[in-house]
């Protein structure tokens, strides 16, 4: 398991100990923090709660998930955020579908939010429609899978998840397991439920229509309150 990881010092402990809680009886469980220079104590945290750290010298979720990937000793490897926990039993799940012929796959999206909106897109994440795939759902996929694909594209600071995944359906079979995996809506409550998802749209149809990787990224720091990108 890989965690990219940034100013993430209040709530990593707590996601590596519910992922080891939560794994049952499976030992083979390898959770790796790939932090990038953290001013705070994400680093200490993570380690104090028994994840191994290594810290990637560039800091974007794309460079630090390839990272991951290469110090990770298991033939799946499976992308997590740093602000989302998958279901209980997520190991033994990730490595059914392996067994049963998926390449790679993801869950389904839930929000800690009550908003009727936020419920309305996740429901969509059960289909294979790449408007509806974030990277909040995680992303397991076989080491052989990810390495003939080239692993993610470090060239890309937003939507990097969305393109790997497009990539990896014409490589393998991809599943999207039942879950739900349940994410952090902290951005939303920062900036607005309607007006972030209407962001994130905008940014994706852009993406879509041939827009620059640097004018996404003006788009997303001059609008959405935040500080990792």
């Amino acid at each position: 398991m890989i965690i990219p990881t940034y100013k993430e010092a209040d709530g990593i402990g707590s996601l590596v100990r519910y992922l080891y809680e939560g794994n049952g009886t499976d030992n083979a469980l390898e959770i790796i923090v790939v932090d990038a220079g953290s001013p705070d104590d994400t680093a200490v945290v993570a380690q104090q709660a028994g994840a191994r750290v290594v810290q990637c010298p560039r800091k974007g979720r794309a460079a630090q998930l390839n990272f991951g990937a290469r110090h990770a000793t298991g033939s799946i490897l499976y992308f997590l955020h740093a602000d989302t926990y998958p279901p209980v039993g997520f190991s033994q799940e990730i490595r059914a579908a392996v067994e049963q012929g998926s390449g790679a796959g993801c869950y389904r999206l839930a929000f800690d939010h009550p908003s009727w909106f936020l419920k309305a897109n996740a429901w969509f994440t059960r289909f294979h429609f790449e408007l509806f795939r974030f990277g909040d759902q995680s992303l397991f996929v076989r080491r052989d899978v990810f390495s003939q694909i080239g692993g993610y594209r470090e060239d890309m600071m937003v939507l990097e998840d969305q393109e790997i995944t497009r990539r990896l359906r014409r490589a393998a079979p991809f599943q999207i397991l039942p879950g739900p995996i349940v994410t952090s809506a902290r951005k939303y409550r920062e900036n607005g439920v309607w007006r972030l998802q209407s962001i994130y749209y905008l940014i994706t149809i852009m993406h879509h229509l041939g827009a620059s990787q640097q004018r996404l990224i003006n788009l997303y720091r001059s609008m959405i309150r935040q500080d990792k990108v």
